[in-house]
């Protein structure tokens, strides 16, 4: 009866997400308190039974009941028990109620974490997320039940797709939702901020800290994505333009320009309008790779679903969500205004120049997704639309952003002077210079574009040492300024100097890889570079639920033994399909990669691709960089002190008016 009781529990969760998205909204609009109390408890009672729901599909898989046809279709007992608990999120039906699994996560913590905020502002933040759980929990409930019984039962499941049994779908798939989802804490607050007409500093102030959360998470559920596919796919790419890829590197861009106008509306109060419409458009970009990914449009390794139903509910939400949220929008938009006044030269300017390139490098991803496929639904034939495209299109762009990124942190507020402004870049003038002239020099007849992203690179992190140093030069005690400057500044100047590691390892990666293509008997040896490949021979493994083939690959450098590569071609019992598991040396500065391709002929001769690939972890490395900058900037107290400067001048002005209505 357990798979039975998982199904009635998201049928009450379902419930309470029906009162959560009614009940504190009109509470706030009448002002009826025991209505706007509704909220706290819907919204955590919500999530109980949608976790106890969830523990019963985990259960269904680690005890092989195989009575569910969904356990049955993604395990089967020979899997190990770690890969059975993650194939709860492996397919379509299960990743969906990890999704709203996720989403109760978020809005318990908004419950936890925004007691400080006004009660009828929480109410309607709670309540359009529970609208949001509605619709996802009905998707589940309807074309998505993951707790549909077989009759009669079989004796043995499927087996997980190979390509997700390994360690990175145990992380990244709720990584990669904690973002995604968590757009949707910004989205409610800024419906929540539209429907009570309060536009303010405040509200940017506790939208803030949960849009950069959420980018965190999808920063670091984006990276954990490309090391998987680098890895496990077999061909040794950190990033293909794939467009599952593409449909979470949208809202990303998104996400990232809508932390930088949060803080101008924070601060100086402009860019309200743009910062709502912000909101809105990540959280639609977010909905939109959910549908392309549940709705059978697309054929990737990362998509789940091909019933065309699905995608017409999905579509439904996508409506629903953004044409309710965007009409709200105009209604209210014309009423708001920008009190901030800035200068041409002035950190706002920046910001908003910087958030223009994210935003237009957004449409350019999303015009390159969506065409192929719109030509497809016309009737005008199949087009594909590949890394060529992106490429051409993004390296216009990210120019002029990499030069803003140095140049605006540099700028104060309101206005700046060009004097100043010139004075304060002479040192990141002078090192980017030099690196120009050093890289033109070495690698003119290489590759120009190498030369440029490595001098961007070296830009990027001389501006952000520069505006470190701005804060600390001319104190009395430097080490002590460091100390005491605030963790959000911090963190800042690490996410963009994380900018400038991955700009110089994506740089660095596509101009210097070395890719040879070999056929080798045992006892063959290669060149390639300065490292010499011996091939020793195969053998035979067995794992708990595959078969395959290892092969014994020597590595040298200048004579001496550097390391031994074991690359693995493996077959899985259940489903036949072959699987490539490459072999790689890893260090700071070079990647070796070496994959075992297909045997050819009968006198022990394999296919191999062997890969260097020079500073291929600073893709990472930078993107982790950048995660880390974002968690500083979350924890800065400010935000703690500025919530409860609010809350005391809240509960002041109420007292006021009791005592005026007394008096």
């Amino acid at each position: 009866m357990i798979p039975e009781l998982g199904h009635f529990a998201l049928v009450l969760a379902l419930s309470l997400a029906l009162a959560q998205a009614i009940f504190p909204v009109y509470g706030a609009l009448r002002d009826r308190a025991n209505l706007m109390a509704v909220a706290v408890p819907a919204a955590r009672g919500q999530f109980v039974f949608i976790a106890c729901s969830f523990a019963a599909l985990a259960y269904a898989f680690l005890t092989n009941d195989f009575s569910v046809a969904y356990v049955a279709a993604n395990s089967n007992t020979a899997l190990p028990w770690y890969y059975r608990f993650a194939a709860v999120w492996g397919a379509h039906e299960g990743s969906l109620l990890l999704w709203v699994l996720i989403l109760g996560v978020w809005t318990v913590a908004v419950t936890v974490f925004s007691r400080e905020l006004p009660m009828a502002f929480r109410s309607r933040v709670l309540g359009v997320m529970g609208l949001v759980s509605c619709g996802f929990l009905l998707f589940l409930l309807t074309t998505s039940d993951p707790f549909t019984r077989l009759h009669p039962a079989p004796l043995e499941g499927r087996a997980l797709n190979p390509l997700l049994q390994d360690p990175g779908l145990v992380i990244h798939p709720p990584m990669l939702y904690m973002g995604y989802v968590g757009f949707c804490v910004a989205f409610s607050f800024a419906v929540a901020a539209l429907l009570g007409g309060r536009l303010d500093s405040a509200w940017a102030r506790w939208s803030r800290p949960w849009t950069t959360g959420a980018w965190v998470f999808l920063t670091m559920g984006i990276t954990m994505g490309s090391y998987w596919a680098y890895y496990e796919l077999g061909w040794g790419g950190w990033w293909f333009w794939d467009p599952v890829e593409n449909a979470s590197f949208m809202p990303w861009l998104a996400g990232t320009a809508l932390i930088h106008s949060l803080a101008v509306t924070e601060k100086r109060g402009a860019f309200k309008r743009w910062t709502v419409l912000l909101a809105i458009l990540t959280f639609s970009l977010s909905l939109l790779g959910t549908f392309l990914v549940r709705s059978g449009v697309l054929t990737s390794v990362h998509a789940f679903a091909v019933d065309p139903l699905r995608g017409v509910f999905v579509l439904g939400l996508l409506v629903v969500f953004v044409g309710g949220s965007l009409t709200l929008y105009a209604w209210r938009a014309r009423k708001v205004h920008s009190i901030g006044r800035f200068e041409l030269l002035s950190r706002e300017t920046m910001l908003l120049l910087n958030n223009a390139v994210l935003t237009v490098a957004a449409a350019t991803v999303l015009l390159g997704t969506l065409y192929p496929l719109a030509m497809d639904a016309l009737g005008l034939g199949q087009v594909s639309v590949g890394a060529p495209y992106f490429e051409t299109v993004f390296l216009p762009l990210g120019i002029p952003l990499l030069v803003l990124v140095a140049i605006g942190p540099l700028l104060k507020w309101k206005g700046d002077r060009w004097q100043e402004l010139a004075h304060k870049l002479r040192g990141p003038v002078l090192i980017a210079g030099s690196a120009l002239l050093v890289l033109t020099w070495w690698l003119w007849q290489v590759s120009l574009g190498a030369v440029l992203g490595i001098t961007l690179a070296v830009w990027v992190a001389a501006g952000s040492f520069q505006a470190l140093r701005e804060r600390i030069v001319g104190r009395r005690n430097p080490i002590a300024a460091l100390r005491r400057m605030p963790r959000s500044i911090t963190g800042m100047l690490l996410a963009h100097l994380g900018l400038a590691v991955f700009v110089a390892g994506v740089t660095a990666v596509n101009t210097f890889e070395v890719s040879r293509d070999l056929k080798m008997r045992p006892g063959d040896s290669y060149a390639v570079s300065d490292y010499s490949f011996r091939f020793v021979g195969t053998h035979p493994i067995q794992g708990p639920n595959y078969q395959g083939t290892e092969a014994r690959v020597e590595v040298s450098h200048d004579g001496k033994s550097l390391t031994v590569l074991h690359p693995q071609k493996r077959v899985y019992q259940v489903q036949r399909m072959p699987m490539t598991e490459a072999a790689i040396d890893g260090g700071i500065f070079r990647d070796m990669f070496v994959a075992l391709g297909e045997p050819l002929g009968n006198n022990g001769a394999w296919s191999f691709r062997i890969r260097l690939k020079p500073l291929v972890r600073w893709v990472w490395f930078g993107a982790v960089m950048m995660a880390i900058g974002g968690v500083m900037c979350i924890t800065d107290p400010r935000y703690r002190r500025l919530l409860a400067r609010d809350a005391a001048a809240r509960h002041g002005t109420a007292a006021d008016r009791l005592s005026e209505a007394r008096t």
